[in-house]
C-alpha cells in the first residue's frame, strides 16, 4: 500500500500582486503562512504514528509551505527541482498583464509553448516522470509532495496511468492550499481518494 498526500503551496505573494509565478521565486503571503500552519497542524493530528517522506519543489513558496508543514510532522523536506512549476520562459519575473500582451502562441496542445524559451507541458511531463517512477517504486509507503498548480495537474494525470497526450483533452487542477489524497493498493490499483481539499487551510 502506498499513500501520497499532494499539497499545492498556499497563497503566495504573486497571487496578490498580479505577477507571474512560474520560476519567479515568490515567498508566501502572510495568509499563505497561516494556511500552511493550519495544514500542518491538521495533518499532524490525522497522521499520528505514521512515518512520511516529504518532497518539495525548491522554489521558495513551495519550500516555505513544506518547511512549515514538516515542522508539525517533525520531518525535513527533500528539495527536488523536478517538482518546480512549469518554466514560462521570458515572462518569468513579469506581470500577468505583460504575459497577456506579449504571448507568442496560444497553447492548444502539450507541445505548444506560450514563449519560444518556455517549457511545454510535454517537457514538464518528461521532467517529472523519472521522479514519479522513483517514488512509485520506492519502499516508502507514505509520501508527501509539496508543489505547484500546473505541475500537480500533470502529476494527477500521471498518477491515473494516462499518457501525456491525455493533457490535450483533460486537466485535473487544484487550488492554492489544496490537499489531495491518493493511494495505490497491493494489486497496483490506484485511487484518487480526495482532490484539492481546501478544508485544511482554515
Amino acid at each position: 500500500m502506498k499513500n501520497i498526500i499532494a499539497i499545492q503551496h498556499t497563497q503566495s505573494i504573486h497571487h496578490t500582486n498580479g505577477m507571474v509565478g512560474s520560476w519567479t521565486d515568490w515567498d508566501l503571503s502572510e495568509l499563505g503562512i497561516e494556511q500552511a500552519n493550519n495544514i500542518g497542524r491538521k495533518l499532524s493530528k490525522e497522521m499520528i504514528n505514521k512515518e512520511f517522506v516529504l518532497y518539495s519543489s525548491d522554489l521558495l513558496r513551495a519550500k516555505h509551505t513544506a518547511e512549515i508543514v514538516g515542522s508539525y510532522l517533525e520531518i525535513e523536506p527533500i528539495l527536488r527541482t523536478e517538482l518546480r512549476e512549469r518554466n514560462l520562459g521570458k515572462c518569468v519575473g513579469k506581470s500577468v498583464q505583460w504575459l497577456r500582451n506579449h504571448i507568442e502562441i496560444q497553447e492548444k496542445t502539450v507541445d505548444d509553448k506560450m514563449f519560444s524559451d518556455a517549457e511545454s507541458r510535454r517537457e514538464e511531463w518528461n521532467r517529472l516522470f523519472p521522479f514519479f517512477n522513483e517514488i512509485m517504486t520506492s519502499k516508502n509507503e507514505n509520501i508527501i509532495i509539496v508543489s505547484h498548480g500546473d505541475l500537480l495537474s500533470v502529476f494527477n494525470v500521471m498518477f491515473l496511468g494516462l499518457k501525456v497526450d491525455a493533457l490535450n483533452f483533460i486537466d485535473i487542477f487544484g487550488y492554492a492550499g489544496g490537499v489531495s489524497f491518493m493511494s495505490e493498493n497491493g494489486d497496483g490499483k490506484r485511487f484518487m481518494n480526495r482532490m484539492s481539499d481546501l478544508s485544511y487551510i482554515n
